[in-house]
């Protein structure tokens, strides 16, 4: 992987980060679990560092049925009150009613669209957008593509899905490659996903 190649600057300050970064963060995904899986941990994240999240992820996929969004749709509120109790996860109240809330959500796009996936990968025809940032302070924390996703999730009944989250969903999930020029995932992500 690394071998002492250039990177983007956020992941060096902790071995999870840099795996993921190395190995997930903008890699493009259009499997509706695993994009299910980021819409809801980015949900959690709000308010907190995404480390805190990476550590915990192994908890978050335990407690919410690995991300089956059928089973979280059917969570009733002794589920809720049990991962409320939790200590495994971020405890709280709203964000985790809104995982519950999203899953419903999401499958009511599935009815539409026949998948996630392909309602969300339409806001980009399909395919990633490839950025040319040169450094991390370029890279913004939401864009007018984010704007206009985080008001259609909205519109189709999903919380915690403002725009920075929704940007970052994108990032996470390869919708745009927001790795720097100088980093060596930028081009191998343009070399293998076009």
């Amino acid at each position: 992987m690394r071998d002492n190649k250039q990177s983007c600057a956020w992941p060096k300050a902790d071995p999870l980060l840099t795996k993921y970064h190395d190995t997930e963060w903008g890699v493009p995904l259009y499997n509706d679990k695993k994009l299910f899986e980021f819409l809801i941990l980015e949900g959690f994240q709000a308010g907190l560092s995404w480390l805190t999240i990476l550590r915990k992820r192994e908890n978050f996929r335990k407690a919410f049925d690995k991300f089956d969004f059928k089973k979280v749709a059917a969570y009733d509120q002794i589920k809720i009150n049990a991962l409320l109790q939790d200590s495994g996860i971020i405890r709280n109240k709203l964000k985790i009613e809104s995982a519950v809330s999203n899953a419903k959500a999401f499958i009511d796009i599935r009815k539409k669209f026949g998948t996630f996936n392909k309602y969300i990968w339409k806001f980009t025809d399909g395919m990633p957008i490839h950025n040319e940032f040169e450094s991390l302070k370029e890279i913004p924390a939401k864009t007018e593509l984010s704007d206009l996703i985080s008001k259609d999730l909205k519109k189709r009944g999903f919380k915690f899905v403002g725009s920075t989250i929704v940007y970052a969903h994108m990032q996470a999930t390869g919708m745009v490659n927001d790795h720097v020029k100088t980093c060596f995932r930028y081009k191998e992500i343009i070399e293998k996903f076009g």
